[in-house]
């Protein structure tokens, strides 16, 4: 078979297997990331492809739950692909997958703004990808959580559309614990509102997050007189490109924060790629502090040390927010909000891309709301400025 042959799924493989659509120009890489892939019991790889245009036929053909597509190709690029794709069918979940560089983190923001679910940086070298398992495991975990939201909502709503699941059985998720549907709030936002006046807004996020950060941003921006800080599970250099992007929609004082600022009004600080963003109280004054500090939830940075901090500095004056991600990074953090009376809102499973992280703080008891994405941003505003609800 030549590079722009079609491959049929797997001989044998489970009809409920989530089905994945690879697209690398490198048949070195290909061939890894589809052996990977394929390791993985729950996951069959229906077809490959070397560049955008042939993927868009395999796409139309085998109708993936997602598609891998790398981002420099000959013939059709992966942004005119992803496009495309989504063109024919609105619901696919699209994993972008790129190399560090500062040019593909921009990139990669772009195609998320688009309507890419996420993306993955792979590493450089051929090399480095048969050595490090921190890509692998990322790569594999995306790809079932993304499966696992592509088939619990419609498919096939653009031009093109797509086949049904026809009988495949949803991924399995976690069900949600007995007796109520996120368990028993430690307090409501309003009566929280009527002691408390938050100090602080900290904001975590994984999957899906970047497009929601924005969305948030654009709402609070010259609305939140409060220190903003952000906890995005991303790299470094794509952390530089989101600051960079959420600073056009808020204006000044929104950066990558930086080791020994003072916590200022109104100002948005985003954990660089690599780094625990955390906060402490030094001199009487609530400064970053930036760690090294082992990965936790597989993350660095992650919301946990960012959320734990945050609890130890200001209290019961902390508003904690998780949005979409996978995982559950947030749940002990959040605990420690809880634990110093401070209050936690959660975005809803309906509009977020992946509902870990929120899901894991909801189901655990800790929220104070549950809210679709297009209500946090003014209920942050109201809190933030003692409006109550």
């Amino acid at each position: 078979m030549n590079a722009f042959s079609e491959y049929p799924a797997r001989t044998g493989a489970k009809a409920d297997a989530i089905r994945v659509l690879v697209v690398d120009d490198s048949a070195v890489i290909r061939g890894l990331v589809c052996r990977w892939l394929e390791e993985d019991g729950e996951i069959t790889v229906v077809a490959r492809a070397s560049n955008g245009e042939v993927a868009l036929r395999q796409a139309r053909e085998h109708h993936p739950d997602v598609v891998v597509l790398d981002i420099e190709m000959p013939v059709m690029d992966g942004m005119t692909a992803l496009k495309k794709m989504l063109a024919d069918d609105a619901g696919l979940k699209v994993l972008m997958s790129s190399t560090l560089t500062q040019r593909n983190a921009e990139i990669s923001m772009q195609a998320l703004s688009a309507g890419a679910a996420d993306y993955v940086a792979k590493p450089s070298a051929t090399v480095e990808m048969t050595g490090t398992m921190d890509f692998r495991r990322e790569l594999i975990g995306k790809v079932k959580a993304l499966a696992a939201a592509s088939r619990m909502r419609p498919r096939g709503s653009g031009s093109t559309t797509a086949k049904s699941a026809g009988g495949r059985a949803p991924v399995s998720v976690a069900r949600r614990p007995e007796g109520g549907l996120y368990g028993k709030s430690p307090i409501s936002l309003r009566r929280w509102n009527r002691m408390l006046s938050p100090k602080v807004i900290a904001i975590g996020s994984s999957t899906g997050g970047p497009q929601a950060l924005m969305e948030l941003v654009k709402v609070m921006a010259g609305k939140v007189k409060q220190p903003i800080v952000i906890t995005q599970h991303m790299p470094p250099t794509f952390t530089k490109i989101l600051a960079e992007h959420l600073r056009r929609i808020h204006g000044e004082g929104c950066a990558e924060a930086q080791d020994g600022e003072i916590l200022k009004g109104g100002h948005i600080y985003l954990a660089p790629g690599d780094f625990h963003l955390t906060v402490q109280v030094r001199g009487g004054q609530p400064k970053i502090a930036l760690e090294k500090g082992p990965p936790e939830n597989f993350c660095r940075p992650a919301v946990d040390p960012m959320f734990r901090s945050l609890a130890k500095a200001y209290g019961g004056a902390v508003l904690g927010v998780v949005l979409t991600g996978m995982g559950h990074d947030g749940l002990s953090g959040g605990q420690a909000i809880v634990a110093a009376g401070g209050a936690i809102v959660a975005q809803d499973e309906a509009s977020s891309v992946v509902w870990g992280m929120p899901g894991a703080v909801a189901t655990g008891g800790l929220c104070s709301a549950v809210l679709p994405l297009r209500e946090i941003g003014p209920t942050i505003c109201r809190l933030a400025n003692g409006g109550g609800l």
